[in-house]
Protein backbone atom coordinates (compact mmCIF):
# COMPACT_ATOMS: atom_id res chain seq x y z
CA UNK A 1 0.00 0.00 0.00
CA UNK A 2 1.22 3.52 -0.78
CA UNK A 3 0.57 6.78 1.00
CA UNK A 4 0.30 10.15 -0.70
CA UNK A 5 2.59 12.76 0.78
CA UNK A 6 3.10 16.45 0.27
CA UNK A 7 6.46 17.85 1.28
CA UNK A 8 8.50 20.98 0.94
CA UNK A 9 12.13 20.69 -0.08
CA UNK A 10 14.82 23.32 0.12
CA UNK A 11 15.54 24.70 -3.34
CA UNK A 12 19.09 23.35 -3.27
CA UNK A 13 17.98 19.83 -2.40
CA UNK A 14 15.20 19.89 -4.98
CA UNK A 15 17.53 21.10 -7.73
CA UNK A 16 20.20 18.51 -6.87
CA UNK A 17 17.57 15.78 -6.82
CA UNK A 18 16.14 16.82 -10.16
CA UNK A 19 19.63 16.86 -11.68
CA UNK A 20 20.44 13.38 -10.38
CA UNK A 21 17.15 11.74 -11.36
CA UNK A 22 17.43 13.13 -14.89
CA UNK A 23 20.91 11.66 -15.23
CA UNK A 24 20.04 8.24 -13.82
CA UNK A 25 16.57 8.20 -15.37
CA UNK A 26 14.66 7.20 -12.27
CA UNK A 27 11.21 8.56 -11.43
CA UNK A 28 11.29 11.14 -8.64
CA UNK A 29 8.92 9.08 -6.47
CA UNK A 30 11.09 5.96 -6.77
CA UNK A 31 14.25 7.97 -6.03
CA UNK A 32 12.76 9.53 -2.90
CA UNK A 33 11.43 6.16 -1.72
CA UNK A 34 14.89 4.59 -2.12
CA UNK A 35 16.56 7.53 -0.39
CA UNK A 36 14.22 7.34 2.59
CA UNK A 37 14.59 3.58 2.81
CA UNK A 38 18.38 3.95 2.86
CA UNK A 39 18.25 6.73 5.46
CA UNK A 40 15.88 4.70 7.66
CA UNK A 41 18.22 1.70 7.57
CA UNK A 42 21.16 3.94 8.53
CA UNK A 43 19.23 5.43 11.44
CA UNK A 44 18.17 1.98 12.67
CA UNK A 45 21.81 0.88 12.64
CA UNK A 46 22.81 3.93 14.68
CA UNK A 47 20.03 3.26 17.18
CA UNK A 48 21.08 -0.39 17.45
CA UNK A 49 24.71 0.66 17.94
CA UNK A 50 23.73 3.00 20.80
CA UNK A 51 21.62 0.28 22.42
CA UNK A 52 24.41 -2.27 22.04
CA UNK A 53 26.93 0.09 23.68
CA UNK A 54 24.52 0.62 26.57
CA UNK A 55 23.90 -3.12 26.93
CA UNK A 56 27.63 -3.89 26.86
CA UNK A 57 28.27 -1.30 29.59
CA UNK A 58 25.57 -2.90 31.75
CA UNK A 59 27.00 -6.35 31.12
CA UNK A 60 30.50 -5.20 32.08
CA UNK A 61 29.14 -3.73 35.29
CA UNK A 62 27.24 -6.92 36.15
CA UNK A 63 30.21 -9.11 35.27
CA UNK A 64 32.44 -7.10 37.60
CA UNK A 65 29.93 -7.50 40.44
CA UNK A 66 29.61 -11.24 39.83
CA UNK A 67 33.37 -11.63 39.74
CA UNK A 68 33.73 -9.80 43.08
CA UNK A 69 31.05 -11.97 44.67
CA UNK A 70 32.64 -15.14 43.31
CA UNK A 71 36.03 -14.17 44.73
CA UNK A 72 34.42 -13.68 48.14
CA UNK A 73 32.95 -17.16 47.92
CA UNK A 74 36.33 -18.62 46.94
CA UNK A 75 37.88 -17.13 50.08
CA UNK A 76 35.45 -18.99 52.37
CA UNK A 77 36.79 -22.11 54.11
CA UNK A 78 35.32 -25.40 53.01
Amino acid sequence: MSKALSLKLEDRIFNETESVIQKIRVPRNAYINRALDFYNRCQKRLLNKKKLKKDVALLKSDTKKWSEELSLLEDLPE
